[in-house]
């Protein structure tokens, strides 16, 4: 099994995983909510962002023979009120989600589970006094989950043998259950009071007599990868099989800390006595844990030391808060959007920002913004009021504002806000359809001719529009000469092109902040409305999409882009403009894979660039853009 995927792969079981896997020679896929860790390998895979939003075109496009399922949230002893939620998303819906994806992909063999001690029932080693010796607790004894983050193990335990039942030919599973874990980096109780001694502070300490199964998180991970490759399956504990009072924890932590102060702390919680029963485990893998505490502690304590001495360490997660403007009834981009954020971070938000107080967009985002005018006497105010919102990043959507964000985004750079859009010089001469026309003739590409006056072309067929502006505003097409001067006459700035017979389509596209191409997808624009595409399917076509790289490569543009072509009578693409913004169908694209608005949040957040590979979709997809009721219930209005 070289192809593994390991969800929750950059906690603290995964981080001693990876280079594990790495070192045996697989080709690793990692998913978790934090940024790439800086010690990944380079040829570790990486996907930032909540795995709930995994698609299953993400997972067949790896095709994993072996999933490590490590994702999971948890909090300490006693579960706060509003872990509810959040044990459903990143526990139960979670661990279903991604057994949706994987129990029919071919190439899965092996599903490796990280369950927990949890679920055994709790008066097998919980007392009202303390025990002299810990209960041995064994892969058969009565399972009665003691709280929420058990539960959700035992629920996925169950789900996993369901699956098994019918696709036991495919595919085997094994279900880990993890006593108490603690290692580099954690959030459990002994990391917690490395950090405490360190920072000078005093530790509290509740039930010394306590007797727990210490697994550190090396061997976890050592643990789940034998248990892959082992002809087991079920439930198999994983555990040192000896437990250790929390007062040993103590002693240990002294011998590195000797003036530290320890506070007893009053609970009504039970004394606990519980290791694991590893009789299965050894017999399957032929191994056992390798650290005690005296090791582990002091591997824990080096690690410490050097994160505080390393004080560019730590890399901030802090939820982004986007801001679409010209939002109007863009509903379709405003959620999109929000699915791109909240991939990133499950509690990102998307803010809605217009002129108009009534913008139906409103409705839809998470906050909303009456925007000033985009002047550079409102550019204070505007600065400002993103500060005081939060936003870290900006979408602009109207063509007539993009140089308004071009001109001022390094001051938008300065106070924490990344704007996504080009250059002044690049957007100049995208927004200007004879600028456009005249460069494209300077450097050889297929752009059709524009010009001022209509004696100026030999043909005899017409097209005339506007020259700044949404190209299909005014336009009139297949003019003869008198109509087309006639039309003239009701623009502000004609300008003038020959009309081309053949297909109109566009070409959805993501530039990263270098203005290198990412990926792009060519799709038919079968019904239009207004200029609009109101039915668009996409499709592939090898000579076009290399003739519409080229011409983008040399528009030095950023971010997304969706430009308009047609394809004419001998199968060559002429380009009529080219936006440099995110389109109004072009959520299609995101569904046949390019992730154009997820890309620009990363990039934004100066996310590892390998997140940003351009995975398209075998399959093609058509969108037909309809009116849609949006009923609005109870307390939210």
């Amino acid at each position: 099994m070289k192809r593994v995927f390991v969800s929750g792969g950059a906690g603290v079981i995964g981080m001693e995983m990876i280079p594990r896997l790495c070192a045996r020679g697989a080709k690793v896929l990692v998913g978790d909510l934090k940024p790439r860790p800086k010690d990944f390998s380079k040829d570790v895979q990486y996907r930032q962002g909540d795995l709930n939003t995994m698609t299953a075109q993400e997972f067949e496009n790896f095709s994993p023979d072996l999933f490590i399922h490590l994702a999971a949230s948890f909090e300490r002893s006693t579960e706060s009120y509003e872990f509810w939620s959040e044990n459903f998303h990143h526990n139960i819906q979670l661990s279903h989600h991604l057994m949706t994806l994987a129990k029919d992909s071919p190439g899965l063999k092996r599903v490796v589970f990280a369950s927990s001690y949890l679920i055994y029932h709790p008066d097998l080693y919980q007392f009202p006094w303390p025990r002299n010796t810990a209960v041995s607790l064994v892969e058969t004894d009565p399972v009665s989950p003691r709280n929420l983050t058990g539960m959700a193990k035992l629920a996925h335990e169950i789900e996993l043998s369901f699956l098994e039942s019918f696709r036991s030919a495919q595919f085997s599973s094994v279900c880990a259950r993890i006593f108490r874990g603690y290692g580099r980096g954690s959030r459990d109780v002994i990391s917690r009071w490395v950090r405490s001694l360190l920072d000078g502070e005093a530790i509290k300490m509740y039930r010394p007599e306590g007797l727990f199964d210490y697994v550190y998180a090396s061997d976890a991970a050592e643990g789940l990868i034998r248990l892959a490759n082992a002809p087991c399956n079920g439930i198999v504990n994983l555990g040192t099989g000896r437990a250790r009072r929390v007062s040993d924890v103590i002693g240990v932590l002294r011998r590195h800390f000797p003036a530290m102060e320890v506070v007893s702390g009053e609970t009504e919680i039970p004394f606990e006595a519980s290791q694991a029963d590893t009789t299965r485990l050894v017999a399957a893998t032929g191994w056992k844990p390798k650290h005690d505490l005296e090791s582990a502690i002091a591997l824990i304590v080096e690690h410490e030391r050097i994160q505080r001495s390393n004080t560019t360490a730590a890399t901030s997660t802090r939820p982004p808060q986007v801001l679409v403007t010209s939002a109007s009834r863009k509903v379709p981009l405003v959620r999109a959007m929000q699915k791109a954020a909240r991939s990133i971070h499950p509690e990102a938000i998307v803010i809605a920002g217009d002129a108009d107080g009534n913008s139906l967009s409103f409705y839809v985002a998470d906050k909303n913004w009456t925007m000033p005018c985009l002047t550079d006497d409102n550019l204070n105010i505007i600065i400002e009021r993103c500060r005081s919102l939060g936003v870290t990043a900006i979408l602009p959507t109207r063509d007539g504002e993009l140089m308004f964000w071009a001109r001022h985004n390094e001051r938008f750079r300065k106070v924490g806000v990344e704007v996504m859009v080009s250059s002044p010089e690049s957007l100049q001469r995208c927004l200007d359809k004879l600028a456009f026309s005249r460069y494209g003739t300077r450097e050889g590409l297929p752009i059709i001719p524009t010009v001022l006056t209509v004696e100026e072309l030999h043909t005899q067929r017409f097209v005339v529009k506007e020259r700044f502006g949404a190209g299909s505003r005014g336009i009139g097409i297949d003019l003869d000469l008198a109509q087309a001067k006639a039309h003239a006459w009701t623009l502000q700035e004609p300008i003038f092109q020959p009309y081309v017979e053949g297909r109109e389509i566009s070409v959805d596209a993501w530039l990263n902040r270098d203005c290198r191409l990412n990926g792009l997808v060519l799709r038919r624009r079968d019904v239009v409305t207004n200029g609009e595409s109101k039915v668009t399917t996409t499709f592939r076509n090898p000579t076009l999409e290399a003739q519409a790289e080229y011409i983008l490569s040399k528009l030095s543009l950023r971010g997304p882009v969706v430009m308009q072509a047609i394809v004419d009578v001998n199968g060559s693409m002429q380009v009529i403009e080219c936006n440099p913004r995110f389109g109004g169908a072009s959520t299609v694209s995101i569904a046949v894979g390019l992730d154009s608005l997820r890309w620009s949040l990363l990039e934004a957040v100066n996310a590892d660039k390998g997140q940003y590979e351009f995975q398209r979709s075998a399959d093609e997809v058509r969108q037909v853009r309809t009116s849609e009721d949006i009923l609005i219930h109870g307390p939210s209005l």
